[in-house]
């Protein structure tokens, strides 16, 4: 096999409570209007008939703690605090009941958001990569294995930037479950180790600016913090 003609920037593992080895970060699926309140508050309806997505590419992920520029092209960068869930064994065309096996493990995570490119596509009836697929947009905490961790049922999930709460749901808001989401979506992907689902947020997304502290947890979880700095 061939060298290279030039090396990329290494991918960040995920730390893994308990483990020295960390999770290496596949592929990024993010759930859209997961939660009915954000959707109402996007102006929007949520779709019950299945869930969709988007997607981050790997080299979007930074982990938590990270300082980062505020990035170019926006002026309406916005957080949304998720639960992500990893991928532990291979699983395709799976049941509910074959999906809940396939975790493992659960950590908190940001989909940072160019808000003003994500809205302006999306009226054009366009792809969101612009809005969605930014440098340094998908944080992720350290992780905590599924086996050590009680059911995911009504866990508070929040958010607060410089101390002030923005985000205060309960994981109990999923519209679409942690079972259903990987049963439906490995019905077009042969998921694996590596994948990653970011499961959606809750209302009280909004702007941030640079020099912002962005803090968020989920009950039971390794908490999230990103601090943004001025535009590189």
């Amino acid at each position: 096999m061939s060298a290279p003609l030039f090396s990329l920037p290494p991918i960040p593992g995920i730390p893994v409570r308990g483990e020295t080895a960390t999770y290496p970060i596949g592929r990024i699926f993010c759930v859209g209007r997961n939660y009915a309140a954000h959707a109402a508050e996007m102006g929007v309806e949520v779709d019950r008939e299945k869930p969709f997505y988007f997607t981050k590419s790997p080299a979007s992920a930074v982990l938590s703690g990270a300082s980062v520029p505020y990035p170019a092209g926006t002026g309406n960068y916005h957080h949304e605090m998720e639960l992500a869930l990893a991928i532990g064994t291979p699983v395709f065309m799976a049941t509910p009941e074959q999906a809940r096996g396939a975790i493992y493990g659960y950590c908190c995570a940001l989909d940072m958001t160019r808000r003003d490119l994500q809205l302006s596509e999306r009226a054009k009836q366009r792809p969101w990569s612009l809005g969605k697929d930014v440098e340094n947009s998908a944080v992720f905490a350290p992780m905590t294995k599924a086996a050590d961790m009680a059911a995911i049922e009504d866990q508070r999930i929040h958010l607060s930037v410089n101390g002030d709460i923005r985000q205060d749901g309960r994981l109990s808001e999923l519209i679409w479950k942690l079972d259903e989401i990987i049963a439906h979506l490995s019905g077009f992907y042969h998921l694996r180790p590596g994948d990653l689902i970011l499961t959606g947020t809750p209302a009280g997304v909004g702007p941030v600016a640079a020099g912002d502290v962005i803090e968020g947890g989920i009950d039971g979880l390794d908490p999230i913090k990103l601090t943004l700095t001025q535009a590189a």
